[in-house]
């Protein structure tokens, strides 16, 4: 494809023209198409520093995406919603979302290799495109985007606050306030790195919401709902309320202490919403609770909890 700069654009960026000018590509897929040489311009190649001028004519080639690294596993998976640009899976719990260090394999990722067919590629690979994130013992409504485009479009909506993240937690405790606001700092612990704190050292603001919907003497059920989306940051801030999460080991209190068994944390992503990339039209998805999540509640005597 050609396109050509005008007046307007003239001064800006090379990569950021670019970027401009061929929606659905990030400033570092376009850096990348600069340094590989898939840019070719009048006048032999620049660097994506490089200022344009009024009249420049670019030549982009976009490669075909070549395979991803992890493999296709096929594994089950619970799928809320799909079309051509996006996937919404209720992920379950124990399932990690993208391959790292001692997970190199069996993740979500690998399964959506497996499941989606029509991957357009993202990053000059085939593979989707993880947005946001749930830790391993968290399940629940998670979204995942098919093309470059929807990637895009996804990533402002989360960077912008407003896609819709609505949890549910099963927590130590009834909180002295039916509903509540938790605004602090989250980073690193001061005393274990592998942790995150409401009292770090330096930290980043985290905000969370929450709402007290049942109670069964010794625990809670609570709706919770996420301003930002700092790492941990529902079991850190309920934690530092004084109401862990049931069944969190990293957080929490001693399983002996737990008013009924919890294999693992006791919290579920239930409502994901947000505008779809390509129409703008509002998705609203429910993830149904998984079954330890049912039990747990059966376990405290809630019977149909709703």
């Amino acid at each position: 494809m050609k396109v050509r700069a005008t007046a307007a654009e003239s001064g800006l960026r090379l990569d950021v023209w670019l970027e401009r000018r061929l929606p659905g590509l990030s400033r570092a897929r376009v850096q990348a198409l600069i340094r590989t040489g898939c840019v070719r311009l009048a006048g032999g190649r620049l660097k994506a520093h490089a200022r344009v001028r009024d009249g420049l004519t670019a030549e982009v080639e976009l490669p075909a995406p070549g395979p991803a690294a992890p493999a296709p596993a096929n594994l089950p998976l619970a799928i809320l919603y799909e079309d051509a640009d996006i996937v919404v899976v209720n992920k379950p719990p124990g399932l990690v979302v993208h391959p790292a260090a001692g997970h190199a394999s069996g993740t979500l990722v690998n399964a959506l290799l497996f499941h989606c067919r029509d991957l357009a590629g993202i990053g000059g690979e085939l593979r989707p495109g993880i947005v946001h994130r749930l830790d391993k013992d968290t399940s629940g409504a998670l979204v995942v985007a098919k093309n470059e485009a929807a990637l895009a479009g996804l990533v402002r909506q989360f960077a912008a606050g407003t896609v819709g993240k609505e949890y549910e937690a099963l927590v130590h405790g009834v909180p002295a306030r039916r509903e509540g606001r938790i605004e602090t700092l989250i980073g690193r612990s001061r005393h274990d790195r592998k942790k995150m704190s409401a009292r770090p050292a330096k930290g980043r603001r985290a905000v969370t919401r929450y709402r007290v919907e049942a109670t069964y003497g010794a625990a809670s059920r609570l709706r919770i709902w996420i301003e930002t989306g700092r790492t941990h940051q529902i079991r850190v801030h309920l934690a530092h309320l004084g109401h862990p999460v049931l069944g969190d080991r990293q957080y929490g209190r001693r399983a002996a202490d737990a008013p009924v068994p919890a294999p693992r944390q006791m919290l579920h992503a239930a409502r994901l919403s947000f505008a779809h990339p390509r129409t703008g039209a509002r998705l609203a998805l429910s993830a149904p609770r998984p079954a330890d999540f049912a039990a747990a509640l059966a376990a405290l005597g809630a019977g149909d909890a709703g």
